[in-house]
């Protein structure tokens, strides 16, 4: 998630943060790797923040109802086409260091930003071509403009040019553990949260959290998911558009989906993500794109109906 809001910490037992402060789900299965005896990690018991991803006082800067809802339903972005391929492989690092995660996060970072400033360029947008800061931290609390949020949890915050957080501790222990699953876990992340970058610099983030803090306690819930279904769809999206060079295939293919079918929201918690079926299908459809290519247009989750936003 990207932002602070008035919502309180809420304890999580046996669930992490993915991304942008949705909930994945780690029980005691079996990885799917040939010949392998890893588990899928269980994290420690913890708390989440819902993370404003826009600071406070930019919230209400210049939005109307119309305009707000044109911007999250009619975007631009949407029509731009198919997102190209970045031709990046997989940094060929281990992820049981410091140093290798921020490498290896950087280096997704800087080709996430080589291909989706092309569709932001092709929508118009002014900021087509603002990068992300990134900081990989390894801090028990992280404070930001848009709040302060426990230091495992992986978050977006749109002040400035944007600011993506993820801890280096947890891949590392992860890793450990089982490599496979927390590649997978990594590289979902870290697009989710480009995901919302790509919804700061196009007007959809600002948009939403307008939309959001203008409705009732339902209805702002279900702005949330859309938001973040939508931001798994577009990190999705770039994963299915790289998957010749970065190939999500065979073990890696299999832990990938199942984080993305077992993250999102859990009962009695707010329902603020979205449900594991939910997830799964707006993520699927983002890498799957129309069957040729991947592209924005597969994400708009404006468009759909209730049940596709549960």
């Amino acid at each position: 998630m990207n932002f602070l809001s008035s919502k309180k910490l809420r304890g999580l037992v046996g669930v992490v943060a993915l991304a942008s402060c949705a909930a994945v789900a780690m029980p005691n299965a079996q990885a799917a790797q040939a010949g392998a005896t890893e588990v899928r990690p269980i994290p420690v018991p913890g708390e989440v923040a819902e993370v404003p991803e826009v600071p406070n006082a930019g919230r209400d800067a210049g939005w109307t109802a119309a305009s707000a809802w044109n911007a999250v339903r009619y975007n631009k972005l949407y029509n731009t086409g198919a997102i190209p391929a970045s031709r990046c492989k997989r940094p060929a690092v281990a992820l049981n260091t410091e140093a290798r995660v921020r490498y290896f996060e950087q280096e997704l970072v800087r080709c996430m930003h080589a291909v989706w400033r092309t569709n932001l360029w092709k929508a118009g947008n002014p900021k087509w071509n603002v990068k992300p800061n990134l900081v990989v931290h390894g801090y028990n609390q992280v404070k930001t403009v848009c709040g302060t949020v426990p230091g495992w949890t992986a978050f977006y915050c749109s002040a400035g040019n944007g600011t993506i957080y993820i801890s280096w501790r947890q891949l590392v222990t992860w890793y450990a553990q089982n490599p496979t699953f927390t590649i997978a876990y990594a590289t979902n992340t870290i697009a989710h949260e480009y995901g919302h970058h790509v919804q700061a610099m196009s007007g959809l983030l600002t948009a939403s959290w307008w939309r959001q803090n203008h409705m009732s306690r339902d209805a702002g819930l279900a702005e949330s998911r859309r938001r973040e279904l939508q931001a798994s769809c577009f990190g999705s999206a770039y994963i299915g558009a790289n998957k010749a060079y970065y190939p999500m295939t065979g073990g890696l293919k299999a832990e990938w989906d199942w984080v993305v079918s077992h993250s999102g929201d859990r009962p009695g918690y707010p329902r603020d993500h979205g449900s594991w079926t939910s997830h799964n299908f707006w993520s699927q459809a983002g890498f799957k794109g129309n069957g040729r290519y991947s592209h924005p247009g597969s994400c708009q989750t404006w468009a759909a109906p209730a049940t596709r936003i549960s």
